[in-house]
């Protein structure tokens, strides 16, 4: 057995789904190999940390995120061609047909059940009317503008815009759960953060990414409550994966005061400086690493686009902040 093939084993082995045979031949090998034996270890390792945190299942806010968001990106498809429509029918006709005793009885169910509750929406329409036919104000009905404290954000599905008041630090955030609402309140409620983090999530909109963005990376230059769980990770996750670069842009630049103290967060300013598609980008992140320039994986990292990177620019960016670093002796 080669190594390539152990390592293929060696996974399968992990979770006790390798063969008796194949085993035996794994362990064969890797008694006389000192690397297959290490690789098995760390994966053992790994999946002990992983079996220790367990699998949470998603919540009901974030089904509804999803599906709407499926929504959207099926109303994004280009529409059928007529003659792709006209097969599609033929097909499903085809399959009604065969299915037609069982569609009757259905139909035959839902008829019956939406006929009772129509009634029962209009029996209950009539009660919440005044004797003079003007409609009674529900008893459950909200103010159209809430405070920060009030919204249950576990039920927030989308978020549809944010506007900051001029010359102030109040902000409103119109929200959707059931219908869509709006609440208003200062960035430093934890509320509004909360809405802030959502929109910083919403794939369908890049206006209110950036702007949820640029506000949160605003609160982290100004060192307004800008913890390591929260708005912090929201901006890594922003620099990481947004696809609009003017967004990554506000998210890198949120997260400079942190570069020194948080491991993590030098960790995503190099995986910007190494992988982001943005030249501007990826030289706004050698200049943050200023401050860590001496550390080892900040050196390694320079000194490997210094010497390969296809931009001539970023190379020279790298080998000037390397010349300022001593040579470890």
């Amino acid at each position: 057995m080669n190594c390539e093939v152990a390592h293929e084993r060696i996974v399968t082995s992990a979770y006790g789904e390798l063969p008796d045979e194949q085993a035996h031949e794994l362990e064969r090998h890797m008694t006389g190999c000192p690397d297959c034996s290490t690789e098995r270890e760390q994966m053992l390792a790994l999946k002990v940390l992983m079996d220790a945190d367990p699998v949470i299942d998603p919540g009901p806010n974030l089904i509804a995120r999803s599906r709407l968001r499926l929504e959207e990106a099926l109303d994004a498809l280009p529409p059928q061609r007529w003659y792709e429509r006209l097969e599609q029918r033929l097909r499903n006709n085809f399959a009604g047909m065969r299915a037609a005793p069982v569609a009757a009885c259905l139909l035959l169910a839902v008829g019956v059940g939406a006929g009772g509750f129509g009634g029962y929406r209009l029996a209950l329409k009539q009660t919440v009317q005044s004797p003079g036919g003007a409609a009674a104000i529900p008893v459950n009905a909200k103010a159209s503008l809430q405070t920060a404290d009030t919204p249950q954000l576990s039920n927030v599905t989308t978020i549809s815009s944010i506007v900051r008041q001029p010359n102030s630090n109040i902000v409103e955030v119109r929200f959707s759960q059931l219908v869509p609402e709006r609440v208003q309140g200062s960035l430093d409620d934890p509320a509004i953060r909360q809405l802030l983090m959502l929109a910083s999530e919403n794939g369908a909109s890049p206006g209110l990414r950036d702007d949820s963005v640029g506000l949160l990376a605003a609160e982290c230059r100004a060192a307004h409550g800008c913890q390591g769980v929260g708005i912090r990770n929201a901006l890594m996750v922003a620099l990481r994966y947004d696809r609009d670069a003017s967004v990554r842009r506000k998210a890198l630049e949120g997260l400079r005061p942190y570069v020194a103290q948080d491991i993590r967060v030098r960790n995503a300013v190099l995986e910007a400086l190494l992988y982001d598609s943005d030249p501007q980008i990826r030289t706004a992140s050698i200049n943050m690493l200023e401050p860590v320039e001496a550390d080892t994986s900040v050196r390694q990292v320079l000194y490997a686009v210094a010497n390969s990177d296809n931009n001539p620019q970023i190379r020279n960016v790298s080998r000037q902040v390397l010349s300022r670093v001593p040579e470890i002796q």
